[in-house]
């Protein structure tokens, strides 16, 4: 079992920058592609991004990419995800996820990931 504690949400002002950590606990995440899930009140939790476990090879949603960075550290099983140029859009519960040597087709795939966090809340105002 590998529990996921995601932080770092907020109120944030459109434009700024958020960093989100998700630590894991009770395995090393070494052999774990790490995501981020977010979901918008009222709507499905959709793929923001994620990093696989082999080579740190990344994929991210077309509406964050260029915005959103996601990293992994390995030695402090923690993931992170740098939010820059916030927009009231991606106001959401952020998900951190972790999926156990998968492909990397499933990499943006939600049902892949077997472990998730409880969710961190992040708001953007214009």
């Amino acid at each position: 079992q590998v529990q996921l504690v995601e932080s770092g949400g907020g109120l944030v002002q459109a434009g700024e920058s958020r960093r989100l950590s998700c630590v894991a606990s009770g395995r090393a995440i070494k052999d774990y592609a790490m995501g981020w899930f977010r979901q918008a009140t009222g709507k499905e939790r959709e793929f923001v991004a994620t990093i696989h476990w082999s080579d740190a090879s990344t994929v991210y949603a077309e509406s964050v990419k260029g915005r959103f960075t996601i990293s992994r550290d390995n030695a402090k099983n923690t993931v992170h995800l740098d939010m820059d140029s916030l927009k009231p859009e991606d106001t959401a519960a952020y998900y951190c996820a972790a999926a156990y040597h998968i492909g990397y087709d499933q990499m943006p795939h939600r049902g892949a990931f077997a472990f998730w966090g409880l969710g961190t809340q992040v708001t953007v105002s214009s």
